[in-house]
């Protein structure tokens, strides 16, 4: 590890319908990841609000950007001297929400990621509740030297998100997510996790929610896809520290970034 390396946590919890009882446990773990040397803590998916299965109440607590959840986030950001990193229940035009991912530090929304891809798969249909986001452009932010976007849970079946956030120039990738336990699941977060840092020679962080809905095993991955940081079926938190030396070492080895001759269009 250099001296200029970045601390990521991933922060793994079972969000509730009890938003102050979120805030409440993301406060208590970014405190453990900053004293851990986290610079940046990363929450998962839906860390304001969660019902399962998704009914009504989902829209009925659905919050702005510059509501109670992001100024909580903030002031936990601001207590830790950390980067917060958690999933929103985003208020949205009709009875459907966004599902937001949101990047805050005590003064300010950093980045804010509106899901692309909704989880109509594996017999569920996040779209009879969620709106997708607009395609637009990838949403960074810097941390100590480092670029670092986001995305989201079923996000990172599709590759070309996360080659889009390497053309934009990601050192680190951040994945919050509420990845839904069923035959394989785990084996395929885990894997997906890897395979696209290993494809886009950059660290990837994804922070889930624990069983008995979520598969856990949170981590933090390096450009080699090696894990740096994990964490098991609890709540937890565990810091990987990322450097822009290692990427450059294993970018010199393997450039399949600059060797591609393909580039991600919209569809």
């Amino acid at each position: 590890m250099t001296p200029d390396a970045v601390g990521i946590a991933v922060a793994q919890f079972a969000p509730t319908a009890d938003a102050a009882a979120n805030l409440a446990a993301m406060d208590a773990l970014a405190a453990r990841a900053a004293a851990r040397g986290a610079a940046v803590v990363l929450f998962p998916e839906y860390s304001s609000y969660f019902v399962d299965p998704f009914d009504q109440t989902l829209a009925a607590h659905a919050e702005d950007l510059d509501g109670p959840f992001v100024a909580g986030i903030r002031a936990i950001a601001g207590r830790h001297g950390v980067v917060v990193v958690a999933g929103l229940v985003e208020r949205a035009t009709g009875t459907r929400v966004r599902n937001t991912v949101v990047a805050a530090s005590a003064e300010r929304v950093l980045a804010a990621y509106r899901k692309l891809h909704l989880y109509d798969a594996f017999g569920q249909r996040e779209s009879d509740w969620v709106e997708p986001g607009e395609i637009e452009a990838p949403q960074t932010f810097d941390v100590g030297g480092l670029t670092v976007g986001l995305m989201t849970c079923y996000d990172l079946r599709f590759p070309e998100v996360a080659r889009v956030l390497a053309d934009a120039g990601a050192d680190v990738v951040l994945v919050a997510a509420e990845w839904v336990r069923g035959p394989l699941k785990e084996f395929h977060w885990r894997t997906l996790l890897h395979a696209r840092a290993i494809e886009n020679t950059y660290y990837v962080a994804g922070a889930d929610h624990p069983p008995p809905l979520g598969v856990g095993a949170s981590v933090v991955v390096d450009p080699q896809g090696v894990d740096v940081a994990g964490v098991g079926t609890g709540s937890d938190v565990a810091v990987g520290f990322a450097d822009a030396a290692t990427i450059a070492r294993v970018r010199a080895a393997n450039p399949a970034l600059r060797l591609r001759r393909f580039r991600v269009t919209p569809n």
